[in-house]
């Protein structure tokens, strides 16, 4: 022990791991679009139920803090905070794009840039640079792609694309043969997890009442669309 609980829904699909020491016990992925308010909390449940530990046993909860979708960070969010004020339980934060990265860098690949990208809409994603070793060459930022969005990089080294946001970039980045596509990379409570094992270890917590979410950019609520009478 300690046992940490991991909560991803940063995208459209959402996760949850469970880790004790490090050592993954079970996980749980949804891959049903905008589920998290209603298959949550209820998966939350039933990995306890089949794991055989009880959620009031967790040191510490962790939550994939974004970037991300607004509605999905909220929601992990709240139910990690109210979990955590419940057992009494620590919080911690995990940059999801650094999780996503871990993910990819466990196949071992050497010499190569990771770029993990989170779509955010038109021609724009939330997206960060590291080695293999996830140590950070350019820092998690939204950037608009284009022909020349990696110029300065592709052109030295090989880099992978990943996430739900490199589809979009391939027409515009495929003329560098140094760019590398891997489809079907989404974001994992279970490389949370292993983050925030790394985290309890060296004594890095959020404060409960005041964490908010990495937003990256401020929420723009859409006018909803009525039909009038005229």
């Amino acid at each position: 022990m300690p046992l940490i609980l991991s909560i991803e829904t940063s995208t459209s699909t959402s996760s949850i791991a469970l880790h004790d020491a490090g050592r993954l016990i079970s996980s749980q992925h949804i891959h049903v679009d905008k589920s998290h308010a209603e298959y949550l909390a209820l998966s939350i449940k039933y990995l306890f139920e089949t794991s055989g530990y009880a959620i009031r046993d967790c040191q510490a909860v962790a939550i994939s803090k974004g970037p991300g979708s607004y509605t999905g960070l909220r929601i992990g969010t709240s139910t990690a905070k109210g979990i955590c004020y419940a057992i009494g339980a620590k919080l911690i934060s995990i940059n999801t794009l650094k999780a996503m990265a871990l993910g990819v860098s466990q196949y071992q690949f050497e010499e190569v840039l990771l770029c993990p990208m989170i779509d955010a809409r038109r021609m724009e994603v939330y997206c960060m640079v590291t080695k293999a070793d996830l140590d950070e060459i350019e820092p998690t930022t939204a950037k608009i792609i284009d022909d020349h969005a990696f110029d300065h990089l592709l052109t030295q080294h090989k880099m992978l694309f990943f996430g739900n946001g490199s589809a979009k970039c391939v027409s515009k980045l495929s003329q560098y043969s140094n760019a590398v596509f891997i489809p079907n990379v989404l974001p994992s409570a279970v490389h949370v997890g292993d983050l925030a094992w790394r985290a309890f270890q060296d004594g890095i917590f959020e404060d409960i009442a005041y964490f908010e979410p990495f937003y990256l950019k401020d929420f723009i609520a859409k006018k909803p669309s009525v039909n009038r009478l005229v």
